[in-house]
């Protein structure tokens, strides 16, 4: 989704939680923190990705600079 999307669907959380504890619906307020908690595994998974494509382009870059 990307750095924008996830902060978005992070807000978007925050909102839902916030909306449910004004409201007393628990429910709500569950599905906003589980939202954050979504968003925020999507970062890491995103700088995973990200941290792992420059390893593999490090790697390559070793290999054609030592022949």
């Amino acid at each position: 989704m990307g750095d924008l999307g996830n902060k978005g669907e992070e807000y978007a959380g925050k909102a839902k939680e916030a909306a449910g504890k004004a409201t007393g619906n628990s429910r709500l307020e569950g599905e906003g923190k589980g939202d954050q908690v979504k968003s925020q595994a999507k970062d890491v998974a995103d700088d995973v990705r990200k941290k792992t494509e420059d390893a593999k382009e490090k790697i390559k870059g070793m290999f054609k600079s030592g022949s």
